[in-house]
């Protein structure tokens, strides 16, 4: 029987100047390498060259320009993309047991995390079938669904800021990378301790 502390959930926020991966770029990301059951082995944090021919989005920017302590945050002393990257995978690779990666949601932050990775290393979030080198070694966990199925809620209801603060530890969602990838590495850690009940409820 597999136990929960086999595998290491590589829980990941981003930042990005806009909603396209090319056009737009990730210009910071954190991770925080944790079990279920609550072991920590370290954490990642990184802030990024804009890609080359990129923009941010006016919109996106604009919402920025109303957070400048987030905007400072993820711009502020960029280092070139390939070596982030190349950094990131040979962070993720030291990691204990069977590796995992984990985003809420997993459909905005893992698609910008693959997107990177394929673009400027030999790596993918999810690699084909008959490959033998593998970044992680199973399908990524999306904590937006996870919180969905134990609570009953539609995953739409539940970003961050909607979640009672004990869920993500009293860690603030701040829009700064590594406060944020935090805040749902003891999301997680929530889940896993409540999962045997029924329902959690927003009272739990």
């Amino acid at each position: 029987m597999t136990e929960l502390g086999d595998w290491t959930y590589v829980v990941t926020d981003i930042e990005v100047d806009g909603p396209w991966p090319g056009p737009n770029s990730m210009r910071s990301f954190a991770s925080v390498a944790t079990t279920m059951d609550g072991r920590t082995f370290g954490e990642f944090e990184a802030v990024l060259e804009p890609l080359p021919g990129s923009a941010p989005n006016p919109r996106t920017k604009e919402w920025f320009d109303s957070e400048p302590d987030a905007w400072e945050a993820a711009t502020t002393n960029p280092e070139p993309v390939t070596d982030v990257m190349t950094g990131y995978v040979e962070w993720v690779r030291s990691l204990p047991g069977r590796r995992a990666f984990a985003a809420a949601p997993l459909s905005f932050d893992g698609t910008w995390i693959d997107y990177y990775l394929r673009r400027f290393t030999s790596f993918g979030l999810h690699q084909g079938p008959y490959e033998q080198d593998l970044l992680f070694h199973g399908p990524a966990l999306c904590l937006r669904s996870y919180t969905a199925a134990l609570t009953g809620r539609p995953p739409a209801d539940l970003p961050a800021p909607a979640l009672p603060p004990h869920w993500l530890g009293g860690v603030r969602h701040t829009h700064k990378a590594l406060d944020d990838a935090r805040g749902f590495a003891e999301l997680l850690h929530f889940l896993t301790r409540n999962s045997g009940t029924p329902a959690i409820t927003f009272d739990t």
